[in-house]
């Protein structure tokens, strides 16, 4: 894939008779990455094990001067792997060094972008892992657990969708140490020193010089186990009986243990719409309810990173 840096006319919004203004038409932001905690990998390394607790002891009842058989508890090791992140970011030398604030300010607000976009893309991967709209190239995510990936998982809700490609899920989380995290080895992200090198152009033989500026890390997504996570499948924006509603979130809440139900749930714009249109569906008043913020005490989290062009699930 060739390069695809700015150019001079890019710099059209920048001219001193244009407000400084710093509008966007990118679904870039990422609220799930913000509320996800993040540690180390096990041992420091870009291979995350952990054990999951998949067998309880039994049989302690016994009768009178009887004996009974000894039982013990099963741990099972998972591993997550982790995968590269590179937001790494070059800007023609030329181009940067016309900007009416200067080179510095101009690599600057490259890099914040490449750090959005990245954190977006980080975002998508949690959710759908190597299934597009994820990356084959990144690290394992929901949508890649035995546990909710299919109707007749115990941890996913089928909502009745069923027009191809056109279906979104909605996700119920467990965050935290022994459920649902990020893992990365590296402590923090850090920027390498930006240096001027020379890039070449595909097809090519020649090259010009641009400012570099090298940044990656390595992060994977530990799914602590069965009930850490949840999934409605099959939401459609039209479909009949397949808009997200209180009832397909209680269902979905029951599914998890007493005492150990999830922390947020995930959702896109359109499924937060037909929450909020549910409920003014069934308010006595007959006034628009309004928009959702939790439910049963859940609070909800609305990213752009869920798709409404989903499989149906079978």
């Amino acid at each position: 894939m060739a390069d695809d840096l700015h150019a001079v006319a890019d710099f059209v919004a920048d001219a001193l008779d244009v407000a400084r203004t710093s509008t966007s038409n990118i679904l870039n932001r990422a609220p799930l990455v913000a509320r996800m905690p993040i540690t180390d990998t096990a041992d420091g390394s870009s291979t995350h094990k952990f054990n999951t607790y998949t067998g309880e002891p039994t049989g302690f009842w016994r009768a009178e001067n009887s004996a009974r058989d000894y039982d013990s508890s099963i741990d099972t090791v998972v591993t997550a792997t982790c995968s590269v992140l590179d937001f790494s970011w070059k800007v023609d030398k030329s181009v940067a060094d016309t900007w009416r604030d200067g080179p510095e300010a101009y690599i600057a607000r490259e890099g914040l972008r490449h750090l959005e976009a990245a954190m977006f893309d980080l975002e998508t991967q949690i959710i759908y892992g190597t299934t597009s709209p994820g990356s084959g190239s990144g690290f394992s995510g929901l949508l890649n657990s035995s546990d909710l990936d299919a109707l007749a998982d115990d941890m996913v809700i089928n909502a009745g969708g069923s027009t191809a490609s056109t279906q979104t899920s909605v996700y119920a989380l467990r965050l935290g140490d022994n459920d649902v995290k990020l893992v990365s080895p590296a402590e923090t992200i850090e920027l390498g020193d930006t240096i001027v090198q020379e890039t070449t152009v595909d097809g090519s033989s020649g090259g010009y010089p641009v400012y570099y500026t090298p940044c990656s890390f390595m992060i994977g997504l530990q799914i602590g186990g069965k009930y850490s996570a949840g999934r409605i499948a099959n939401l459609h924006a039209s479909d009949s009986g397949a808009n997200l509603t209180d009832d397909d979130l209680s269902s979905l809440l029951a599914e998890f243990p007493a005492g150990a139900g999830p922390d947020v749930f995930v959702m896109n714009r359109q499924s937060l719409m037909q929450l909020q249109q549910s409920r003014t569906a069934t308010n006595p008043t007959g006034a628009p309810a309004d928009f959702p913020d939790s439910a049963f005490g859940v609070p909800i989290i609305v990213t752009d990173a869920l798709v409404n062009t989903e499989a149906v699930e079978s």
